[in-house]
């Protein structure tokens, strides 16, 4: 059965599809079947792995018939995708005449739960409706984190959110890990915004941080994750080391 991760912020620019699509493929590379799940309108993950598909998860979210063959493998052995389209941005407003509005992606997931060991989903940079059916969907949510001040404003309101979907629909839904990103050692803000996350959050911090690393920027453009696109480079290093905290706090 696998474990549904939600990797939201409902700030934008914070690193979500990028830690998605290398998480995953780290996670792959150390032999799970990962699947990850485009639920953003941007479809930044879709594109960023090369994958352009005309059936996607909206059309799915319409006919359930549609899942499997909607599925797309990626360069990762592995991995697959579910991708996603700028039509998703219809099922914000078709969504809220729906009973049951919330369960929608959870119903489509329960379907794959079995074929796969992790499923990640990339959550759209708000808290409308599509991330409430993100949240849930998941069994727990991991948080990344631009170290900068205003962070911190919408790490609240992110907790916030967590709990009340937690209240309402998902009773099991917890904070998987926080994860900082985008790391710039030379700025004093940016320990700053860790030292006080790690004090109030402590052990769901991870310990692994992502640096700013300019093949993490340059990977999507090649439709590649950067494990494939530079194994070597110091942002391949740090999600294998972010993938290898993953499986351990899912094991423990």
């Amino acid at each position: 059965m696998a474990l549904v991760l939600s990797c939201a912020n409902q700030k934008g620019g914070v690193g979500k599809t990028t830690t998605v699509i290398n998480l995953g493929a780290c996670i792959a590379e150390m032999g799970y079947r990962v699947l990850l799940v485009d639920f953003d309108p941007q479809a930044n993950l879709s594109s960023g792995l090369g994958v352009l598909a005309p059936e996607g998860v909206y059309a799915v979210m319409h006919d359930s018939t549609l899942l499997r063959q909607t599925l797309k493998p990626t360069q990762m052995k592995g991995m697959d995708v579910l991708p996603s389209s700028i039509d998703l941005v219809g099922a914000q407003v078709e969504l809220l005449s729906m009973v049951d509005k919330q369960y929608v992606l959870k119903k489509l997931l329960q379907q794959l739960r079995q074929d796969y060991d992790f499923v990640l989903i990339d959550s759209p940079p708000s808290l409308d409706i599509l991330t409430v059916n993100s949240l849930v969907a998941s069994d727990a949510v991991l948080i990344p984190i631009q170290c900068e001040y205003y962070a911190l404003e919408g790490l609240v309101q992110l907790v916030k959110t967590i709990d009340s979907v937690k209240k309402a629909f998902q009773s099991k839904l917890r904070i998987y890990g926080i994860l900082f990103t985008m790391f710039d050692k030379r700025t004093r803000i940016a320990r700053e915004v860790i030292d006080t996350v790690i004090k109030h959050f402590e052990k769901k911090v991870f310990s692994t941080i992502i640096p700013r690393n300019v093949r993490l920027a340059e990977a999507p453009s090649h439709g590649k994750a950067v494990i494939q696109y530079d194994p070597q480079c110091l942002g391949s290093r740090s999600y294998r080391k972010l993938a290898q905290e993953v499986v351990e706090r899912y094991a423990s």
